[in-house]
């Protein structure tokens, strides 16, 4: 059985083209991901912010209107002031922490807060002998 002759001018690539191809895929990527994932959670950050706007501008016209803050964010949807209670978009969810009013003769939601910057805020600050439940309060 004789083997076929090899022809040179064969069409295709060989593997070192396809080597040195991959190579610059992978530095191509290895630049162009971080600054995507770091603009996605600039984003992120600017919807929440946003987020935050819409509901401190939501409490002030309840408040405006009723002389009497919201006891809860679901409260502001009942009376239409809210569609719905925005979504954190970087903690997820539609959890937010409430902030309270300083006048102690006016109860209710005087506030809201990301759920996740409050509770680093308060693990941060607490002592590290304490439990997570006086870290949260």
């Amino acid at each position: 059985m004789k083997k076929p002759p090899r022809r040179v001018d064969q069409p295709g690539f060989t593997l070192i083209e396809m080597v040195v191809v991959m190579a610059i895929i992978g530095l191509l990527l290895t630049l162009a991901l971080p600054r995507y994932l770091h603009s996605i959670e600039r984003g992120k950050q600017q919807v929440q912010q946003q987020n935050l706007a819409v509901m401190r501008d939501a409490i002030d016209k309840y408040f405006g209107d009723n002389g009497q803050y919201p006891e809860t964010l679901d409260e502001l949807v009942a009376k239409h002031y809210l569609r719905s209670v925005p979504e954190d978009p970087v903690a997820g969810g539609t959890a937010w922490s409430v902030v309270a009013s300083p006048d102690t003769d006016k109860a209710g939601v005087y506030d809201v807060a990301p759920a996740s910057s409050v509770v680093a805020t308060s693990a941060a600050t607490s002592a590290p002998a304490s439990s997570p439940a006086t870290a949260a309060k």
